[in-house]
């Protein structure tokens, strides 16, 4: 056990003004209040909060941090109270030593709503003070140490929380050594076979590469030296859980990895790093694709450094990380190596900020994550937001757009801003129109095509990678869906009260309102879009509300040339019928208008018909009701023929959420790519692709059909505006009914044609 005196001389060590007095009164609080309390390794417990002051001192912090280290556990385990430590020690220990405390509470392993409160106010804490986070870093780390004296199943619990949570939050502050200790030490538990295996590879790697290692060191020291330029080498061995990430990442096997060992070049400025890679390069060979440069652009969390791989003198890779002593820091201790708090200052959050990029965008997230969004959505968007590895990206004009691995134009548009997100239709990579679902590499420049009548579709959803555009998307497509069954709703009842022949003022509408359980007119309107209020409900508390008798339920079945009234039949729910008066029908008409009855047949022309569509219906004897578009080129033949014409409306009081099948068709130049293009435009409009037929009609041009699957006439319009956005199409329109029987020919019967396979074998 370390005792009270080689603390303080720890601390003087770095610090020659410490504050002598307060470490030792810590010191002694502590140790007192823990008194005779054992861990479950049987140590004293006191033991455990001095070796995180003990780490803390490896990481150079203030003298308040030491204290908080050692008092981390006396408001938690101990009879000390919050009111004491803010007496003994100060406000701003005291407000650490809460914080800590609060947070030793929670459960970040949990169902996954606790789970995400628990993890709000664990960030929540973080952004009030740094220091929060370092000392319990800290904590966690000596807890993974002394792990295996815990029963099984609660090392699984704080492995896996330890994996999920405290080494992502120790990377994303740049604390590189201790993200690595603590995947490390969890991997050992989780994966104990992997790690197992990993660690006798690295430790036949080093046995092996002894020589070549030495090798390689020397040869960059002195081919470094003989230009004038100093400086230190350091061999390193890859973490074990780092390996193993790379192993799943690129589904290799372990013996394929051939960069386990990497070589640190540290020198005097950033001028000789950049020196010192036109020597690398000029001397060995490179190795293509593998040069980056983040002192130009330094990643989220402060790191900075050229990496650049060769082929080493035994022809094997060998992997370069050229930075400065200051970046190596930085590297190895993140916001620790910051002088933040080593002048004995108290902390300062905006010259944090301006110090440490990383502490300054972490915080910038915790305020966007913890902005009103539900539980659920929370633990998703926090895991996407802070715990990824990340790409740069660049807008036209320069502007560079952190975003997480796997990217898409999606998310680059909603990190310029909601707005360009939500009225995003395409996008130029690197002056390329590709699909909004390709993935961003660093480097990329990427421009955002927009229309501002375009909404984002529910199934962008799926396409993000950024809690910020999910959160958006997810925002978006409520508003949208709203505003439909706001419309929808209005129309329902618009339709019933011209049935009904009645009219509601505004105090009417409120208690019509009230008789469905409904806040307000608006809440009242929504529910009926959206299906829930029926139509049977509504009509009797509209019957209640005005005062008048409930209608029995019955058929209205039409008499030819006189009947006017709307009927519903069997064999549809999504249409009402009405035979106009004043046709001049011939004996075939008449025929057909007198064999209709509440079982007649009904089917749908070939090319299509969504809501939104204005629709006619023709009837001929023996035969089904044909309900056709109002556009359909079928009509023109059918204009002079001795048939009955049936007005036809659709049914809005018919609220199931469905999707109807309708065809178009365009020309496509005949390239590589040109189907992909299609699909991607044709999904991003949350459209769905039944079936499709392509014949080519020139040697440069196909003309392709698509059956599709949309809500309504408004998506309908969307899919055929962004395809006719899309280059290389041309002629894109709603198909007539002689492409659409292209497509209704390919339909599959339900039958497996083994022969042909069969045939192929």
């Amino acid at each position: 056990m370390m005792r009270q005196y080689e603390l303080v001389e720890r601390v003087q060590a770095y610090n020659p003004n410490a504050d002598e007095q307060l470490l030792n009164k810590a010191y002694v609080y502590a140790m007192q209040k823990h008194g005779s309390q054992k861990r479950a390794s049987g140590d004293p417990y006191f033991n455990h909060p001095l070796e995180v002051a003990a780490i803390l001192t490896e990481l150079k912090l203030d003298d308040a941090s030491i204290a908080v280290g050692l008092l981390h556990d006396t408001v938690e385990d101990t009879d000390a109270t919050r009111a004491e430590i803010d007496q003994i020690f100060g406000g701003e220990i005291a407000t650490i030593v809460d914080g800590l405390t609060k947070i030793e509470r929670l459960n970040l392993v949990s169902r996954e709503e606790a789970q995400a409160e628990n993890l709000r106010k664990l960030l929540l804490a973080i952004s009030q003070d740094v220091r929060v986070l370092l000392v319990k870093l800290a904590d966690r780390l000596h807890n993974m140490r002394t792990l295996q004296y815990m029963r099984a199943d609660k090392q699984q619990r704080i492995a896996q929380e330890t994996m999920d949570i405290y080494a992502p939050l120790a990377g994303r502050m740049g604390m590189q050594d201790m993200r690595n200790e603590l995947e490390d030490l969890s991997f050992r538990i989780l994966q104990p076979d992997h790690y197992k295996a990993i660690i006798e590879r690295l430790n036949f790697l080093q046995a092996e590469n002894k020589e070549a290692i030495d090798t390689i060191t020397r040869e960059l020291t002195e081919r470094l030296a003989a230009e004038g330029i100093a400086t230190r080498v350091k061999a390193r061995v890859k973490s074990p859980y780092s390996i193993f990430a790379k192993i799943q990442r690129k589904s290799i096997a372990l013996e394929q990895l051939s960069d386990m060992i990497g070589f640190r070049v540290i020198v005097n400025s950033v001028e000789q790093c950049y020196r010192t890679v036109g020597l690398v390069h000029t001397t060995w060979k490179v190795v293509p694709g593998r040069f980056k440069d983040y002192i130009s652009v330094p990643k989220h969390n402060d790191y900075r450094s050229i990496h650049t791989t060769i082929v080493g003198p035994s022809r094997q890779r060998v992997e370069l990380q050229i930075r400065t002593e200051e970046m190596d820091r930085i590297a190895e201790f993140g916001i620790a190596a910051h002088a933040l708090y080593k002048d004995g200052a108290s902390a300062n959050l905006t010259r944090i900020e301006n110090e440490s990029h990383a502490y300054g965008s972490l915080r910038q997230s915790i305020s966007h994550l913890t902005s009103g969004i539900s539980a659920e959505d929370f633990l998703e968007y926090t895991k996407l937001e802070l715990f990824q590895d990340q790409v740069f990206c660049f807008t036209p004009r320069g502007r560079l757009i952190a975003l997480p691995r796997g990217a898409t134009p999606i998310d680059f548009a909603y990190a310029l801003h909601t707005d360009i997100g939500d009225t995003c239709v395409g996008a130029k990579i690197n002056g390329l129109i590709l699909p909004l679902v390709t993935q961003l590499r660093s480097g990329d420049e990427v421009e955002i095509l927009r229309d501002q009548n375009h909404r984002p579709p529910s199934n962008w959803i799926g396409i993000a990678a950024t809690g910020k555009a999910r959160a958006a998307i997810r925002r978006a497509v409520r508003q949208s869906s709203m505003q439909r069954a706001l419309a929808l709703g209005e129309h329902v009842l618009n339709m019933m009260l011209e049935r009904e022949g009645v009219m509601l003022d505004d105090s009417e509408t409120k208690t019509l309102a009230d008789e469905m359980g409904q806040s307000g007119k608006r809440e009242f309107l929504i529910a009926v879009g959206e299906g829930k209020i029926g139509s049977e409900d509504l009509g009797n508390a509209l019957a209640k509300v005005k005062g008048i008798r409930k209608r029995r339920r019955k058929l209205d079945l039409p008499v030819a040339d006189t009947a006017d009234g709307w009927f519903a039949l069997r064999a549809t729910d999504q249409f009402k019928f009405r035979v106009p008066g004043g046709q001049h029908a011939g004996p075939a008409a008449k025929t057909a208008l007198a064999q209709l009855d509440f079982h007649t047949p009904v089917t749908i022309s070939g090319e299509g018909v969504v809501p939104g569509d204005r629709l006619v219906g023709i009837l001929e004897p023996q035969a089904p009701l044909m309900v056709y578009p109002i556009h359909s080129e079928a009509l023109i033949e059918k204009h002079d023929g001795d048939l009955a014409w049936v007005d036809v409306r659709w049914d809005v009081a018919a609220t199931e959420d469905r999707l109807y099948a309708t065809v178009v068709s365009m020309e496509s130049v005949n390239k590589p790519g040109s189907l992909a293009q299609i699909s991607s435009a044709i999904a991003a409009c949350d459209a769905n692709i039944n079936n499709l037929v392509m014949r080519m009609i020139s040697p440069d041009f196909h003309q392709m059909i698509f059956e599709i699957e949309v809500r309504d006439l408004a998506q309908l319009t969307d899919v055929l505006a962004t395809l006719k956005r899309s280059p290389g199409l041309s002629a894109v329109q709603r198909a007539g009914i002689r492409e659409a029987s292209m497509i209704s020919t390919l339909e599959w019967d339900g039958k497996v044609d083994r022969s042909a396979r069969r045939d192929e074998r």
